[in-house]
């Protein structure tokens, strides 16, 4: 019988599977502390332990000693080389089970997990693509043969490939707002299947391209049995942030109102002047909407927030009542918790918002590298 001394590859979608599934999961991560610290593979059944990589190249010894005993293991670096080396060495030393993320971290940071939402009215379906990697959302309505894609990521042969297993055409893109965590796809859909692309004016004034304005009241259809998506003005992360109500069930907030926090009206410089936008957002205009709407946003902070099936979602008038960012009566004290002691900015934020602006046209490489780490949409990071 013939022994292997090579460990086996892990494709991303696979560990999504079992982050989403719960699955006990032990991670060898071989980055430096630094990385590793500011970014990681975390889920309710994951434990992880980082050693670097030079630590373990004249001896696996340290991280044997650390490896439960009947439970898989995964050994992840950033591009994946790293981690193989690990991996085979581990294999060698008479370890089973061991597998190495093919593609690393990049690639783990650019999968995108689709789980369907709902049937919607006549036949429609929803669905949102949940990128584990980021903490970034997106959706995608179809109806009628015809699809439109929501906060889309750049990796968009993702939505593509979906839209035409589902037999359906994208007609329309649209963006909740200017992102700053990372690079929209939209403008990139649009242009590879002939659909508009939507986006908030106020958010669009330094723009290169043209866009179909997206505006307070703006009703677009999908398909010819009218999935009715209504545009809702809600500044306050961004002085352009759009809300949508689908169906007259879902509403999607993009980065104004998470599962567990709200959003920062930091990243484009004017906290002060958008804090009470976002409160007016938040607690009137919200708070008018119908309470059991169920909310969808565009990003999540922690691995808890998502549900049983590995999607992200409350009703509107539950977190009314359990999140913290909903119970600030104090306009000052409100100010204050918008405005003070934010976690970090996400990575290359600025970079970011002027390359889906048009300003700049990175390479492939330089992309990936401007979109490294976590969201940090919110005014809290979530620690548990």
């Amino acid at each position: 019988m013939t022994t292997t001394t090579e460990a086996k590859a892990m494709k991303a979608a696979e560990a999504a599977q079992a982050v989403i599934r719960r699955e006990k999961l032990f991670i060898l991560d071989v980055r430096n502390e630094e990385l590793f610290n500011n970014w990681k593979i975390e889920g309710v059944g994951v434990t992880a332990a980082n050693i670097p990589y030079f630590d373990l190249l004249d001896s696996v010894d340290a991280a044997i000693e650390l490896l439960p005993r009947g439970e898989k293991v995964l050994v992840v670096c950033a591009k994946e080389g790293s981690s193989r080396f690990v991996a085979d060495a581990l294999v060698e030393a008479g370890i089973a089970d061991v597998y190495y993320l093919e593609g690393g971290m990049k690639a783990w940071s650019e999968h995108l997990e689709p789980v369907k939402i709902a049937e919607l009215r006549d036949g429609g379906e929803l669905y949102q693509f949940v990128r584990l990697g980021k903490g970034c959302l997106s959706y995608m309505v179809i109806s009628g043969g015809e699809a439109a894609v929501i906060d889309s990521m750049r990796m968009t042969h993702v939505y593509e490939q979906f839209a035409e297993e589902k037999r359906a055409v994208i007609k329309h893109a649209m963006d909740t707002h200017l992102h700053a965590d990372h690079i929209s796809g939209g403008r990139m859909l649009a242009e590879h299947t002939g659909a508009s692309y939507w986006l908030p004016p106020k958010d669009a004034e330094e723009a290169t391209f043209a866009y179909a304005p997206l505006e307070n009241g703006t009703t677009i259809t999908v398909g010819g049995i009218n999935i009715r998506i209504d545009a809702v003005y809600s500044p306050g992360h961004t002085i352009g942030s759009t809300s949508f109500i689908i169906d007259e069930r879902y509403l999607l907030t993009g980065d104004i109102l998470f599962v567990k926090s709200i959003g920062r009206p930091d990243l484009a410089g004017s906290a002060e002047d958008w804090a009470g936008d976002l409160r007016e957002t938040l607690y009137s205009r919200y708070k008018a909407l119908p309470e059991e709407l169920v909310v969808l946003p565009a990003h999540f902070g922690s691995i808890r927030e998502l549900n049983e099936n590995g999607s992200v979602s409350a009703p509107l008038g539950r977190l009314f009542q359990t999140n913290e960012g909903l119970q600030i009566e104090s306009e000052g004290d409100f100010r204050r918790a918008v405005t003070e002691n934010l976690p970090k900015h996400p990575n290359a934020y600025q970079d970011i918002r002027q390359t889906n602006l048009g300003k700049l046209q990175p390479e492939e490489e330089e992309l990936r590298e401007m979109e490294t780490g976590p969201n940090r949409c919110a005014i809290k990071e979530e620690t548990e």
